[in-house]
């Protein structure tokens, strides 16, 4: 038996989505355990993941970003001061994760993508992967001073291998595998049964409107997008909006990826896996532009690249209403197609870096450099 300590970012449940699907590629290897480490999103995991070779860790992962009130934009003050919070504890993480690796015998990190266990894992000789579309070394870069950012540029260096998602703009000078979008796997029973239970006549658009878990946007009662002719609206459960055409995914419901395939078009921040989600579904892609964020501008450029997405600024967002066209224009391009399951690709590659073989193996396993 061999384990993967397994850590999530703590910033919203994007990363929490995608290592969950994953993770349960990895568990079809009977002689493997994980131990998730996480906290922000732990209940989630825990209600995802049944399985019995699965432990977990509630450990705070990093710190993520920090937004301005009624805003989807960076509140950079407060993110330096949680940041140098953060980084003022790091050698004492570090003994913490140095410890909990060599006691619970890890023989393999991942890492989405908190920097955390990097250091520890190369003093202990365990071999690590980060395995995200960014860094929080990178999406600080235009938010903090570079000279403040060197602890996380130290502690990233120190992975063994970085996988590759799509948009991402990483340059380390280490072992590279590029990979494109992927989510959990979608029930289509489930998103007839979506589609029929909010659009039973099949004469409304099915919009699902996805600002994220960690964003409070206390304006979005007065905006005029509810108004939208022939729409319905489906919303996370921390979205409050009381309109007849709008319904919150149940907070029980685990599976958001079959809300979204069952959705005409995503209006969407430019989240990772909410975007994951949606283009694996090929639904139609309206991203909000956040400028100062790094991470999304790099996303946004990927799925401009492929034909995959519209932008529409926050200030033009306070006006709109959902235009038909769009949905039309988006649908006539072409389908994202990328490897027939990106995750079972990743975890099959995770497998091989711990010694794990499989006949199913055809393909390169770690191309080198960035």
């Amino acid at each position: 038996m061999k384990t993967i300590a397994y850590y999530i970012s703590d910033y919203g449940y994007g990363h929490a989505s995608r290592s969950i699907a994953i993770i349960r590629k990895l568990l079809k290897e009977p002689e493997l355990k994980i131990i998730v480490c996480n906290s922000f999103a732990l209940s989630f995991i825990k209600e995802s993941l049944i399985s019995e070779r699965v432990s977990y860790r509630n450990i705070k992962t990093d710190v993520g970003y920090f937004l301005e009130k009624d805003s989807i934009f960076p509140d950079k003050a407060q993110l330096l001061k949680e940041y140098k919070c953060f980084v003022s504890n790091l050698e004492e993480y570090n003994q913490h994760e140095r410890e909990f690796l060599k006691l619970s015998s890890v023989d393999l990190v991942v890492s989405d993508i908190s920097p955390l266990p990097f250091g520890a894992a190369e003093s202990l000789g365990i071999p690590s992967v980060g395995l995200s579309n960014f860094t929080w070394f990178s999406a600080y870069q235009d938010l903090i001073d570079d000279r403040e950012l060197v602890p996380f540029k130290e502690a990233y260096n120190k992975m063994s291998y970085y996988f590759s998602l799509a948009g991402s703009q990483e340059q380390w000078m280490i072992k590279t595998n590029e990979y494109g979008f992927f989510s959990r796997e979608i029930d289509i029973n489930e998103v007839n049964r979506i589609r029929n239970l909010f659009n039973p006549e099949g004469n409304q658009q099915i919009v699902f409107l996805g600002l994220g878990m960690k964003i409070d946007v206390g304006i979005l009662e007065r905006l005029p997008i509810w108004e939208s002719p022939n729409c319905v609206f489906l919303v996370s459960s921390n979205v409050h909006v009381d309109r007849p055409n709008v319904f919150q995914i149940p907070k029980s419901y685990l599976e958001s990826q079959n809300y979204i395939a069952a959705s005409d078009l995503m209006i969407s921040k430019a989240g990772w896996g909410m975007i994951g989600e949606a283009v694996s579904a090929n639904i139609p892609l309206l991203i909000l532009n956040r400028p100062s964020m790094k991470e999304d501008q790099n996303t946004i450029h990927y799925l401009k690249q492929h034909h995959l997405c519209e932008t529409i600024e926050w200030d033009d967002f306070g006006d709109y209403q959902v235009d038909p066209r769009v949905i039309e224009k988006l649908k006539r391009y072409g389908h994202y197609s990328n490897h027939p399951n990106e995750a079972e690709k990743i975890s099959k590659d995770l497998l091989e870096l711990m010694g794990f073989t499989s006949n199913e193996i055809s393909y390169m396993i770690l191309g080198e450099g960035s």
